[in-house]
């Protein structure tokens, strides 16, 4: 069922890249992407992998709140495979971080709710950072080019969905102990159910399911504690967008037209957004997001700006999805075996 669900996701989202590519001229886009320049493309590749390098430090900093070791050579590596999970997946993150999870739980022998929280730790710190660098990117902009109705707008309504969603965590996490713990019981009974009836698991009672998500909520308390370690892991994370904007700014290089950081400092953020969608890791909505909010920003015309995000995803998502999707076959299916 979970292959024909994947395979489904990719289905959609070949159908929305392709029409994409049908309202923004298939043959100029494939023309501006064969005279790429070489060299400008192996500096966007460069940034990517430092890019997954930065988050897999920030992956590690966390981890190192509930001692959990990861070296500084594997990081880097551990956290392609959450990428690849991610984009696989439906609705990005929120879809890749039980695989992510198993990943990590797997690579630093530990157990499975603390991979879990140290991942979802992460992706709010993503968050969060992504909000700091869409407020100065957008400030910085504003300040120097006219505001068009369809930038205000687009740019409005990404900075609200992120804010409901940083709200959202802040007030499940301030109130757990009334909106989650009511519902742990009925949900390690649900699981206990489903687990005990899989051909070859183990007998999965009630009291070992809440057991875990307990100790899943004990873990966040503990990485919560250690404010001046989440601090560096929050610059570390900011430091992951600032990579993704220089690999972007490399791919408009690559491709012909030059473009201010400062806006790819608040897109790129907006963009992955769509990563929420449906679709495995965003795939097809991220790319229109992003030419929908580069070309009104910058001005430069829509193919030059789909050739570009599409060199640009080419490093961001599909180099994550082999590198890490080996790994994790590898890893992951010799720890289940």
């Amino acid at each position: 069922m979970q292959r024909r669900q994947i395979v489904a996701g990719f289905v959609g989202a070949g159908i929305v890249l392709a029409g994409l590519l049908w309202q923004t001229d298939l043959e100029a886009v494939l023309s501006a992407l064969s005279q790429a320049n070489p060299l400008w493309t192996v500096v966007l590749f460069m940034f990517a992998c430092l890019w997954i390098f930065a988050w897999g430090l920030t992956l590690r900093t966390v981890l190192s709140t509930l001692d959990v070791g990861i070296s500084i050579g594997n990081s880097g590596i551990v956290y392609s495979a959450v990428v690849f999970a991610n984009n696989v997946t439906p609705f990005g993150q929120a879809g890749g971080e039980p695989v992510s999870a198993l990943t990590i739980s797997s690579v630093t022998d530990t157990q499975y709710e603390k991979g879990l929280a140290g991942i979802a730790t992460v992706d709010v710190l993503n968050v969060v950072s992504s909000l700091v660098l869409v407020f100065f990117g957008f400030g910085v902009y504003a300040s120097s080019f006219t505001l068009v109705p369809r930038v205000r707008s687009i740019v409005g309504t990404g900075l609200g969905v992120a804010v409901v969603i940083i709200a959202t965590f802040v007030v499940v996490w301030r109130y757990r102990s009334r909106l989650v713990d009511p519902v742990v019981g009925a949900l390690a009974g649900i699981v206990a159910s489903i687990g005990g009836r899989l051909p070859g698991s183990a007998s999965v009672t009630k009291t070992d399911v809440t057991a875990r998500i307990d100790g899943f909520f004990d873990h966040l308390k503990n990485i919560n504690a250690d404010r001046s370690t989440l601090a560096v892991a929050l610059v570390l994370s900011m430091s992951g967008w600032v990579l993704q904007s220089v690999a972007l700014a490399a791919a408009f290089r690559a491709i012909g037209p030059d473009i201010s950081i400062a806006v790819l400092l608040f897109v790129i953020p907006l963009a992955n957004l769509a990563g929420f969608t449906p679709v495995p890791g965003g795939l097809g909505a991220i790319e229109a997001a992003f030419v929908a909010l580069l070309v009104p920003t910058t001005g430069i015309d829509a193919p030059t700006v789909t050739a570009s995000v599409l060199l640009f995803r080419a490093a961001i998502y599909w180099m994550p999805v082999l590198v890490g999707g080996t790994f994790t076959a590898v890893q992951v299916g010799g720890t289940l075996e």
